[in-house]
């Protein structure tokens, strides 16, 4: 019997242990702490009263960590009354309000974050967020403000215009990769500045997007019967956008867990030469991979124009989001689910953040910066694993190898 053996085999929840701090989720999850300790020291550093008890921090250094206490604690509890839940406010409405404005700035966060991810899990780097959220924003206002339809109608027209525009936009680089191997990231960076001039001029032009009889480069008020409608009344700007992000999260997962069509772009994500020995076609599902993509970010581009801003938009619709998308779709590892998490994370900082400067005068800088610095955790696992002295996956199998290499018959 060979020492390898004889060997005592580790506990299921040893097995469970080594599986949870060693997956992806736990860096994730790290990865969110250590950007918010980062963010501390930011909060404490621009501080005034920290500033003033420093000064004499060698005299009475416990005034120095009581300012850095209450700097960092009084502007994170700001930034969870701006984004979960406020207890002074009076009224249960008023105190869950932050929930709801989080969930709202999560919505287009969520339906580009899954057209970003999906596109990572076919192998391709979907960069063109800004202009396929610009795209769908244009068919959207388009139907929205200038046609007239029933009630009903109008609004699914609408939306469906949206996602379309926005499917066939990143099609259009998902084509040119299949057909002449370009690539995606050049392409979908270039496809953002069109669409950015190409926006730009259909808002300044009479009879396309811009409203009769203005000069300026915005669209006219939408039509009341193409408006997503409030989930919760009108004391809430939470809408129905919500809802339209939860059916693509399904959508998404169900895609890529489900169905044939998923299995065959998960394939040429992982191996593209092993997928067309298979008998995949790979330049076929990039173009497919990037259409849905396109719809997924245009959901998000229907949700801005239908349910934030129905008063009509100009050029800076996208306000930033396509670029957010990423991130989003690293924090949540291009898992639907995990999406879903990421973009009300990143959606309770957005309405947190304002909160936090206004109770704290914490610059909203500083929730950028914590964003970043996720980005750049999780970009960096083996960092993250030294910090906090996490198990490397790889090492268990080196030492069974070991082992096996050693074994002797007894």
């Amino acid at each position: 019997m060979s020492a390898a053996e004889t060997a005592p085999k580790p506990s299921r929840w040893h097995v469970a242990l080594r599986q949870i701090t060693t997956g992806g989720a736990a860096i994730s999850v790290l990865s969110v702490v250590l950007a918010l300790i980062a963010g501390s020291v930011l909060i404490a550093i621009t501080n005034e009263s920290v500033q003033s008890a420093a000064g004499y921090f060698f005299a009475r250094p416990m005034d120095t960590v009581a300012a850095v206490w209450d700097a960092v604690s009084g502007a994170y509890a700001a930034l969870f009354r701006g984004a979960v839940f406020n207890p002074n406010a009076s009224g249960f409405a008023a105190q869950i309000r932050p929930l709801t404005e989080s969930l709202k700035f999560a919505t287009p966060l969520i339906a580009a974050g899954l057209g970003v991810g999906l596109a990572f899990r076919a192998g391709l780097f979907n960069i063109g967020g800004q202009g396929q959220m610009l795209m769908a924003a244009a068919g959207a206002g388009y139907v929205g403000a200038y046609l007239d339809l029933p009630v009903g109608l109008h609004l699914l027209v609408a939306v469906v215009a949206g996602v379309v525009a926005g499917g066939i936009w990143a099609g259009i680089a998902g084509y040119l990769k299949a057909r002449t191997g370009a690539h995606e990231v050049i392409l979908t960076i270039m496809l953002n500045n069109i669409a950015l001039y190409l926006l730009a001029w259909m808002l300044a032009t009479q009879g396309i997007l811009q409203a009769p009889g203005s000069n300026n480069p915005k669209t006219a008020p939408m039509a009341e019967t193409a408006l997503l409608p409030n989930l919760l009344g009108d004391r809430f700007n939470l809408h129905a956008g919500f809802i339209l992000a939860l059916v693509a999260v399904a959508f998404t997962w169900w895609l890529l867990e489900r169905s044939s069509l998923g299995f065959r772009l998960r394939a040429v994500g992982e191996n593209p030469h092993a997928a067309r020995a298979a008998g995949i076609s790979v330049s076929r599902s990039y173009v497919i991979v990037m259409v849905i993509a396109g719809g997924l970010v245009g959901v998000a581009g229907v949700s801005q124009v239908l349910g934030t801003v129905p008063t009509g938009f100009g050029g800076d619709i996208d306000a930033g989001m396509g670029f957010d998308a990423i991130t989003v779709a690293l924090l949540g590892r291009s898992s639907p689910i995990g999406i879903l998490g990421a973009g009300i994370l990143f959606g309770a900082f957005k309405a947190g953040g304002f909160s936090m400067q206004a109770a704290e005068q914490v610059p909203n800088e500083v929730v950028l910066v914590v964003q970043s610095l996720i980005v750049l955790f999780i970009a960096a696992p083996p960092l993250v694993r030294a910090i906090f002295r996490l198990p490397d996956p790889a090492q268990p199998r080196a030492r069974k190898r070991g082992r096996h290499a050693k074994a002797v018959t007894v």
